[in-house]
């Protein structure tokens, strides 16, 4: 995280930084900020498809690290994927 690229949305942080493996890898981090157990393995997995959906399928070799801000825990799935999605077409540029 200290030696890639970051971006930051309203809802997510994103870090990344190319790799040599040929693929693209993902870690989510999901903070508690106050929030249950439940509700923080919810918003994981709604990370995690909105992630493979969207950007992993679009980008290669790259690490990428998503980390949910507290906002996340009161978006929307579409919220989310509209954040990676503002995210990628940055990345393109």
């Amino acid at each position: 995280m200290q030696q890639g690229r970051r971006s930051r949305t309203p809802r997510v942080e994103l870090y990344w930084i190319s790799n040599a493996f040929g693929h693209p890898r993902l870690a989510v981090i999901v903070p508690r900020y106050g929030g249950t157990a439940v509700a923080r393995n919810r918003l994981r997995r709604q990370l995690r498809e909105r992630v493979r959906q969207h950007v992993l399928a679009q980008v290669t070799a790259l690490d990428l690290v998503v980390k949910a801000r507290p906002e996340a825990y009161r978006a929307s799935s579409g919220d989310l994927a509209e954040d990676l999605a503002r995210w990628l077409c940055s990345v393109r540029a």
